[in-house]
């Protein structure tokens, strides 16, 4: 497979939440200057980003809908899904579409905790296993390339995951020292076009990366030292959890994500899932991974203090 001299990349979904943070990269000094287009692609009428041609990047924004994303996606070799739980039909459209265009490199829609190797069955992380097999068998001539980041830093440090910082009070689900990975959304950005500038027969398959690894009992320190107040720390019994939890498949992760917390599910380091920060960011020379430390400091030790967001099992 040739690689591309300074290719075209879109990103579908680039309006979203992380689709906003994997343009930015893109259009950022680090990389702007290894693509010849960045193309956003969005569903929605207005598109946060204006065309531009500055930099010695031109950047052009392009609607797509279901009738027509084959002729969206005509001239473009690098493709990134960004688009999140509520698109999986499109995104089954998507691949349809796919092997009538020349795109040569996809990173579909993972970006998640690496979900492949679970023992129990969880209804959106299902929808993504169906979409990689779906690609798998349409796209044979694609390098296709799944990034996995563990939990995204600054959405992480709440309750929702028993890490409730507010009223004093840590609770894992079996471990509190097992390491859990975080990654901040714009150092996912990063990482993709990092990756993106590799020649295509140097892009893995499978890609783990973490800004920061760090057992609860670590975090609760870090926010203690911050300004967060003395933290408790409890556990839970991990297997009654785990059983009570994944009873019935769900659409809802948190539940989920708590206990795989605990029991090495989302340790992106050589020991457990692996880890490819140096691929992606070779001895942060191109950037400096934000830490559980810096979002610390930033926020005094109360990361999601305003925060509302119910506890789901």
């Amino acid at each position: 497979m040739t690689s591309i001299t300074r290719p075209v990349v879109a990103i579908a979904g680039a309006t979203g939440h992380l689709g906003k943070h994997v343009t930015t990269a893109f259009l950022s000094s680090l990389f702007q200057d290894k693509f010849s287009e960045i193309i956003p692609l969005s569903r929605n009428e207005s598109c946060l980003f204006q065309p531009s041609s500055s930099q010695g990047v031109k950047l052009t924004a392009r609607r797509y809908n279901e009738s027509n994303i084959e002729e969206a996606l005509q001239g473009i070799q690098i493709l990134v899904n960004t688009i999140g739980p509520a698109g999986h039909d499109f995104k089954t459209k998507l691949t349809a579409a796919l092997p009538k265009t020349n795109i040569r490199v996809y990173f579909p829609s993972e970006f998640g905790v690496d979900h492949y190797g679970h023992d129990f069955a969880h209804l959106e992380w299902n929808e993504k296993k169906k979409h990689f097999a779906n690609t798998q068998h349409v796209l044979t001539h694609m390098k296709i390339c799944r990034v996995f980041r563990g939990l995204f830093l600054e959405d992480s440090i709440g309750p929702w995951f028993g890490l409730d910082t507010q009223n004093g009070k840590y609770t894992s689900v079996r471990s509190f020292r097992t390491p859990v990975s975080f990654t901040s959304p714009g150092d996912v950005g990063r990482t993709v076009a990092s990756l993106a500038t590799l020649p295509t027969e140097e892009i893995p398959d499978v890609v783990h990366v973490s800004g920061d690894s760090r057992s609860i009992v670590e975090i609760a320190g870090i926010m203690e030292s911050a300004g967060a107040g003395h933290i408790d720390i409890d556990c839970l019994p991990y297997e009654k959890y785990k059983a009570e939890t994944t009873v019935e498949p769900s659409w809802r992760p948190a539940a989920y994500l708590w206990f795989l917390m605990g029991d090495r599910g989302i340790a992106h380091s050589t020991a457990f899932l692996g880890a490819d920060n140096e691929l992606a960011n070779p001895g942060q020379r191109l950037w400096k991974w934000k830490t559980i430390q810096d979002l610390a400091e930033e926020t005094n030790g109360q990361s999601v203090k305003d925060v509302v967001w119910p506890r789901h099992k």
